[in-house]
C-alpha cells in the first residue's frame, strides 16, 4: 500500500473513532427505509400466502416480517423494494 493511502485511511479510521466518542460529527448521514412488507402486500392486494409464494420465502417468514419479529434481507429486502416501486416490474419478471 502506499504511503499516501495509508495515512488516509488512518485518518479515516481516527474520523471514525471522534464520531463514534461523540467528538465529532459525520459529514454525512444516510438514512434507508425499510421496506414495509405489509403496506407493499396490502397494495398489491395479495394474501399473505401469496405474497410469500411471490416472493420465494415461506408464509411464516412474511408473517414475521409484517409482525416486527423478523426483517427482510438480501434477495427478499430487495424484490420487496422492487414490489413497492414497480409492482409490474416484478410480476412481469416471475412471468
Amino acid at each position: 500500500m502506499k504511503e499516501e493511502n495509508f495515512k488516509e485511511l488512518v485518518e479515516s479510521i481516527e474520523e471514525f473513532k471522534a464520531i463514534e466518542k461523540g467528538e465529532l460529527k459525520p459529514s454525512k448521514v444516510f438514512y434507508v427505509n425499510e421496506p414495509n412488507a405489509f403496506t407493499i402486500r396490502r397494495k398489491l392486494r395479495l394474501t399473505q400466502e401469496d405474497f410469500a409464494t411471490l416472493l420465494g420465502v415461506s408464509l411464516s417468514t412474511v408473517r414475521d416480517w409484517e409482525l416486527g419479529k423478523r426483517k427482510p434481507k438480501g434477495a427478499a429486502k430487495l424484490l420487496l423494494r422492487i414490489a413497492q416501486k414497480s409492482p409490474s416490474t416484478l410480476f412481469e419478471a416471475l412471468e
